[in-house]
């Protein structure tokens, strides 16, 4: 059913020769493509057939075209995906727009999810069919109050039916981990729902950000991609030594990730 083997606890890109056009032109080369795939997943969505593994599916496509262009994807903790028994609430921070596309094609073969998003994206022309289809909590990212209300009143909802939430605490995306922006409402929803907290660091600056359209930056293939999956974690009275975890982990990662000195960690999270 699934393209991509994720059988082991850790996926490595495999090695493959680059052709001259994708190793010249790697962002030209991949964005019809993926267009291509939008468009397609917009016209299921529409009638109502975008289920979760055809979403899984194209996910997984777009993660192997951008392998096809040189960038190298390296996945970890998948094992703590496998032994999920139940929804779990995943806690990410945000670098890019290549998370939102491509993390459904890692976790849907294990547990059904949703994304807590930004509202103004179920505007999105074509795009928005298919975010709509996956039934998302839409926040404002304004109004911290309502965001809050709206994730706390909709998220167990979701959740009670089997499905998993993925959060970004960061206002924004960003390549520092800027610990005064990551809130706790993943680990607020977590304790509402009686759910495990699962955190998932990651490293996806390989997909920039975009002068003209912001969601279609160049590709950089010298970036590495990655992501880690940490074990569920259960909330317990407030959450702050949970919170802590989930910091702790996703900057350990990141560190090693990026190197000492480039993430943001100045200011005390809150």
């Amino acid at each position: 059913m699934y393209e991509l083997p994720l059988s082991d606890d850790v996926y490595v890109t495999p090695q493959r020769c680059i052709g001259l056009a994708r190793r010249l032109a790697p962002s030209a080369c991949f964005y019809p493509f993926f267009l291509w795939i939008i468009y397609k997943a917009s016209r299921l969505a529409k009638r109502g057939l975008f289920d979760n593994p055809t979403w899984a599916r194209y996910a997984q496509q777009v993660i192997m075209a951008l392998e096809d262009v040189g960038i190298r994807f390296s996945i970890e903790g998948i094992d703590n995906l496998r032994q999920l028994t139940g929804p779990c609430v995943i806690v990410a921070n945000h670098m890019s727009m290549m998370e939102t596309i491509v993390a459904p094609g890692i976790i849907l073969p294990f547990t059904p999810i949703t994304f807590v998003v930004k509202r103004s994206l179920l505007r999105y022309p074509v795009f928005r069919h298919v975010l709509g289809a996956c039934n998302p909590i839409a926040v404002t990212r304004t109004d911290p109050r309502q965001d809050l209300q709206s994730v706390l009143t909709q998220g167990p909802d979701r959740l009670s039916k089997g499905t998993s939430v993925m959060a970004f605490p960061q206002t924004t995306r960003t390549t520092n981990f800027d610990l005064s922006s990551f809130n706790t409402i993943g680990i607020k929803l977590a304790r509402k729902a009686g759910v495990p907290v699962m955190p998932l660091a990651l490293r996806t600056d390989a997909w920039r950000n975009g002068r003209l359209i912001k969601d279609m930056g160049l590709l950089d293939v010298r970036r590495p991609v990655h992501m880690a999956f940490g074990r569920p974690i259960y909330v317990e009275g407030r959450g702050l030594d949970q919170h802590r975890q989930v910091i702790d982990f996703i900057q350990q990662r990141l560190t090693r990730w990026l190197g000492e000195g480039k993430v943001c960690l100045t200011e005390k999270a809150q």
